[in-house]
Order: C-alpha cells, then structure tokens, then sequence
C-alpha cells in the first residue's frame, strides 16, 4: 500500500503497524522454507528411486526460491517501515506521529504533514 493511501486510510500508526505485522508475516514464511529446504535434503538421502529425488529436488528449489523472496520483502517492508518512522516526529515540537496529512505527490510516496499539536508543516518520504 502507498504511504499516501495508507495514511488516509488508516492513519500513521497503523499503516506503521500493518507494514510491520506484513513483513514479520514474511519473516514467519522465510522460516517455514527454511524448514521445508531441510526437510527435501533429509529426503532426498533416503529415497534411490529418481522420481523421488526429482520431487525433493523440485521441493528444495520451490522452498528456496520462495524462501529468498520472502526475506527480501521482509527485509524491504522493516526497512521502508523504519524509515518513513524515523521521519514521523515534528521538527518543531518533537511529537511523534501527530500528524495529518496535507498533501500528497502524485507517487503517493512523497506526503506533506502537518503537526496537530503545533501546526508545523513537514515533508515525509519513502
């Protein structure tokens, strides 16, 4: 989801939440892979027929291949996460995630904000 979007949406807190519980969600899957990868090499040392071992080695790059995906994104949803985060406190009175947003790029990644508390006006980018 565009931060834009999501912060209309949702509001800051939670689109910060959603983005963190989607990629902790990957981290789970990279972990099931990880599991499934050891699973077709265990296999794959107990079966001699070649019909076996095609389905562990199909089993084993599957699992690999979604494995690698799902730490990348992981990794890139904690990342954008913690970075637009970083940007979400005022400059001008400190206050963290009290915002509303004024404006958006037409990227919907590039948002104006403004303070509730103070009014100051700032830009976030992802």
């Amino acid at each position: 989801m565009r931060l834009a979007d999501g912060i209309r949406k949702h509001g800051f807190r939670k689109w910060y939440e959603r983005e963190l519980l989607q990629s902790h969600a990957c981290l789970a899957l990279t972990f099931m892979c990880t599991i499934g990868v050891f699973a077709a090499i265990e296999g794959s040392s107990r079966y001699h027929s070649l019909a076996d071992r095609l389905q562990d080695l199909t089993t084993l790059l599957l699992c690999a291949a979604v494995g690698l995906w799902s730490l990348r994104r992981y990794l890139y949803l904690l990342s954008h996460a913690e970075s637009v985060a970083n940007q979400a406190d005022c400059p001008s009175c400190d206050t963290y995630a009290r915002f509303q947003l004024v404006h958006a790029e037409h990227d919907g990644q590039t948002v104006s904000v403004r303070c509730r508390q103070c009014a100051h006006q700032w830009t976030i980018e992802s």
